[in-house]
């Protein structure tokens, strides 16, 4: 168990609640915990509300400050994320001191030298050291592999363990994520990505104050906040005072052949002709027991050193490509060709994956790998997978150049390409180890779609691997990766349908990642590709759904599209359709959702008699959309169709609509465009059944969607909709977890006020309200604050969560006020999910001793809830306590239970009065809300 002891002695604290506990301590997200311990999301908000609970915590800012208490009476930080050296670092006592002092002092610090001084190690040495310093943690991120810049926050995310967020680019998500973070973050291997990590770390550290990098580089990144220490070799000083020596004594013993200290003079020359270079002594070291000192140093005294300057190599790579030309001369031919095509792995890779590149029987290739590692020249990783090797980077630099001088360039990195072909085809079914899978061979894909694209002859596999890693980053949720390779994919199409067809799912991604902007111009880009290829359908499909993405989805938009030019677009798409089935679907959808919008958009009244005109052209796209035989289109369609049910003021039919449409989606693949539609739907789902008073449905609907993959680390879009039908259910104990992980991701993507979101702020202000947490209340009043006041905050949830509170507090004229506006004024605002909600409260509100109008009121309301279980009932009761009825008011309560409205049963029973107010008051603070207040009486 991961936390002390103290916490399961002193309670009832299981195991994996400490583990959990921990980790609340370290700030870290429910989706951050969850993701850290290999559990899902939900077992997470169920731990944390548990340990609420047995604590006696009233939230989980006091639960994290316990927890931090704790830990630091145990463990003052968190285990620094390192990779395990394979072998003990020797020496470097002054470099390790120095390099320390100087990242306690400076944000940015650049540790400098040629490749095989030792760079890695030391920083890795010194990041262990300074751990204690830094509360959120160390990070290690290995840029080896990367070779683009744009795949640099890639690789730091991947390290961390973040996703990206929606509407930002992977670079803004890592950003937010360690905006507030008191880390040290360690970057390995910079130079051959040098530019773009300097553009990446200007923005890192301007963005994240507490956040200190560490970073190893072969020359400088020349940052705004750098400071430089250039990475000596080892020291040569005589006898075992040098740390050159000590390495080279520490390798040899690890080999099994100790050397005596007369020999330390004899070494020290060996480690003086290698100009202290850490990794040249080391492969001399494991050359020792079969050459002995003598034979080193005749091998060393050969003119090769000489040889391999000039060109090929600065002063500083001397000594390191002399020591790797002699080990590589030392070989046999065999193992010298499986050495330098092996090279082209930049990720581990096993002796079957090297038998196919190296194009070698695989049992040959075994023992070669063997006897590559025993020199040194390949590190050996066994795990229950299997065995790895990899080599260091430097080694697979100079086997790449050796691949390059031997002609074999071309025809081995074809190989390679091949395998990853296969490799990726084969991740196209999700299985249980799938990500596992991906992960060991995505910089391998990487690299050869790298490689290809700089080979017009390659432009077809450049495509199949631009489009398998477009698919394959899409399912790993990397989406901003996945757009990125569709737009490759596109790059490379040999032909503009290929093109269009890749533009399409890049512009599907582009949704996915709230990116209105980018899906509205690269479906652009899909429409000019289509009319290349002469497909006017496909091109009047792209345009027509240009048009009704503009509606759909306004709120991912920056800039909204005018009427104007969606009715060009329409009537653009309408000219080019001619008699495609599936191009006048989308069409018919395009002019329906157009006249959704402006109906939406009308400063007018209800729209009376145009009402059936509009319901009539949605079934029509429906229809149409029927015949094609497309779950998506269909989906598109129905989409339309329950909007402008509830705009007409069918609610109930508006539901009924988007459950179907659930169900449509569910056996759709596990493509962009229909993840963009499911993730919709689900949330459509949530509205429709919260508008019907279903919620239980509504709180299904809600989870379903909240342990959606895309929306993992997106914890205040996952947790939107799950607090709204909490609230209102009065469940306050889920709520107050919901609510620290909403808030937490909120402030880490950089606190959007997206109006979606506005519903679960004010569901949060009414339960902190009901609970008399004043302090948080204020809290997210502030956040509320920040979303202004639109139509839907003035007269649907706001009124809503608002009279909900005033009534709880006794305070019914004050929740009349609120309601005052007639909701044949107010409807269109209201609608959908909140109508009958506001009415019903209105309704009850009314229930004031001397209201003339209290039972027209009543009435109106009973005949505008007729069918909704929860409305219903409230509207019941207040005719109950009109009536005195207490019979009638106790089957309210019964109403509420059978519905899963825990709240407003426990309200029901206090109304009661006498026995049942006491079993109502328990009810209440069982839901962790305070006492209700007696009704004020109007003077």
């Amino acid at each position: 168990m991961r936390q002390n002891a103290t916490v399961a002695t002193t309670t009832d604290v299981s195991a994996r609640e400490a583990e959990v506990l921990e980790l609340v301590g370290e700030h870290l997200s429910n989706a951050e915990i969850a993701a850290r311990l290999f559990i899902s999301v939900r077992t997470v908000e169920s731990h944390v509300s548990s340990l609420l609970r047995k604590l006696e915590m009233p939230d989980r800012r006091a639960l994290a400050q316990r927890a931090s208490g704790l830990a630091r009476a145990d463990r003052p930080h968190p285990a620094p994320a390192l990779p395990a050296p394979l072998t003990s670092f020797v020496g470097r006592v002054r470099e390790r001191a120095e390099l320390t002092e100087m990242i306690k002092s400076h944000r940015q610090v650049t540790a400098v030298g040629p490749g095989g001084v030792g760079k890695t190690r030391l920083a890795l040495a010194v990041a262990a050291d300074a751990a204690g310093d830094f509360a959120d943690g160390v990070w290690f991120v290995d840029l080896t592999s990367v070779t683009a810049p744009d795949m640099i926050a890639t690789a730091v995310a991947d390290a961390l363990g973040l996703g990206e967020l929606p509407g930002r680019g992977m670079d803004e998500s890592v950003v937010a994520a360690l905006t507030d973070r008191h880390t040290l973050l360690v970057l390995d291997n910079c130079e051959q990505v040098r530019d773009g990590v300097a553009l990446f770390l200007e923005r890192l550290l301007a963005g994240c104050p507490r956040l200190t990098v560490l970073a190893t580089s072969r020359a400088r990144l020349v940052v705004p906040f750098e400071r430089v220490y250039a990475v000596p070799p080892l020291s040569l000083a005589s006898g075992g005072e040098s740390d050159a020596v000590m390495l080279f004594m520490e390798r040899a013993a690890a080999v099994g052949w100790p050397l005596d200290p007369p020999l330390f003079d004899h070494v020290a020359s060996i480690c003086e002709r290698l100009d202290g270079m850490a990794l040249a002594i080391e492969l001399a070291a494991a050359r020792y027991p079969t050459f002995g000192l003598d034979g080193l140093t005749a091998a060393l005294s050969h003119p090769l050193r000489m040889l391999t300057g000039g060109s090929r190599a600065d002063d500083r790579h001397r000594s390191v490509r002399a020591v790797l030309d002699w080990s590589h001369d030392l070989l046999e031919p065999a193992d010298r060709a499986l050495l330098r095509r092996v090279s082209v792995f930049v990720a581990p890779f096993t002796a079957r994956a090297a038998a196919e590149v190296a194009g070698v029987e695989e049992i040959l290739v075994a023992d070669g790998l063997a006897r590559l590692a025993e020199q040194s020249l390949l590190v050996v990783t066994v795990s229950p997978g299997g065995t790895r090797y990899r080599a260091l980077e430097t080694i697979r630099q100079y086997g790449a150049e050796r691949l390059a001088e031997a002609g074999e360039l071309a025809e081995v990195r074809s190989r390679h390409r091949r395998w990853c072909l296969e490799r990726a085809a084969g991740l196209a079914v999700v299985g249980a180890d799938w990500r596992a899978g991906f992960d060991a061979v995505a910089d391998d894909l990487r690299a050869a779609l790298a490689w290809a694209a700089q080979e017009p002859e390659q432009r077809a596999d450049a495509y199949r691997l631009a489009r398998h890693l477009a698919e394959l980053t899409f399912t790993r949720n990397l989406v901003g990766e996945s757009q990125q390779r569709y737009e490759q994919a596109a790059a490379f199409a040999e032909d503009p349908g290929s093109a269009a067809s890749a533009l399409r799912d890049a512009a599907a991604v582009a949704g996915c990642r709230m990116r209105g902007d980018d899906m509205h111009h690269l479906q652009r880009a899909a429409a000019e590709a289509a009319r290349r290829a002469g497909d006017a359908a496909g091109a009047a499909c792209d345009l027509a759904t240009i048009a009704t993405n503009a509606c759909r989805f306004a709120s991912k938009f920056v800039r909204k599209l005018p009427p104007e030019e969606t009715a060009a677009l329409i009537a653009q798409a309408r000219e080019l359709a001619g008699e495609d089935p599936a191009a006048r679907a989308t069409v018919a959808l395009a002019e329906a959702a157009q006249a959704l919008n402006d109906a939406v958009g009308s400063v007018r009244g209800r729209p009376g008699g145009s009402a059936p005109e509009m319901i009539a052209r949605a079934q029509r796209a429906v229809e149409l959309a029927h015949r094609t035989g497309d779950p998506l289109a269909e989906s598109a369609a129905f989409d339309v169709l329950a909007g402008t049910q509830s705009w007409a003021g069918d609610t109930f039919a508006a539901a009924a609509t988007a459950r179907f449409r659930v169900t449509l989606l569910s056996s759709a693949p596990n493509t962009p465009a229909a993840t963009h539609e499911l993730v919709e739907a689900l949330g459509e789902a949530v509205e429709s059944s919260l508008g019907t008073g279903d919620l239980p449905g509504a709180r299904r609907w809600a989870r379903r969607l909240a342990d959606h993959p895309l929306l993992a680390e997106v914890g205040h879009r996952a947790m939107s909709w799950p607090l709204v039908a909490d609230a209102l259910a009065g469940d306050a104990d889920r709520m107050l977890t919901g609510g620290v992980r909403f808030l937490d991701a909120w402030r880490r993507a950089g606190s959007p006020t997206s109006s979606a979101l506005g519903p679960a702020v004010a569901a949060m202000v009414m339960i902190h309200g009901l609970r008399d947490d004043h302090d948080a209340q204020g809290e997210w009043e502030a956040v509320l604050a920040r979303f202004g006041t639109p139509p839907e905050q003035a007269y649907g949830y706001g009124a809503v969560f608002d009279a909900m509170l005033l009534l709880h507090r006794g305070q019914a004229s004050e929740a009349l006020e609120r309601t005052a506006p007639e909701p044949g004024d107010v409807w269109k605002w209201v609608t959908w999910i909140w109508l009958h909600w506001y009415v019903a409260l209105r309704a009850e509100a009314a229930r004031l001793p001397g209201r003339p109008d209290a039972r027209d009121r009543l009435a109106d309301a009973r005949a505008a809830t007729a069918g909704n279980p929860v409305a219903g009932a409230i509207v019941e009761r207040a005719e109950a306590l009109l009536d005195d009825d207490q019979e009638r008011l106790l089957a309210t309560a019964h109403a509420f239970d059978a519905v899963g409205c825990r709240y407003q049963s426990a309200r029901t029973l206090v109304l009661a009065g006498g026995e049942h107010a006491a079993r109502g008051a328990a009810a209440l603070a069982d839901l962790g809300l305070a006492p209700m207040a007696p009704l004020q009486r109007p003077s």
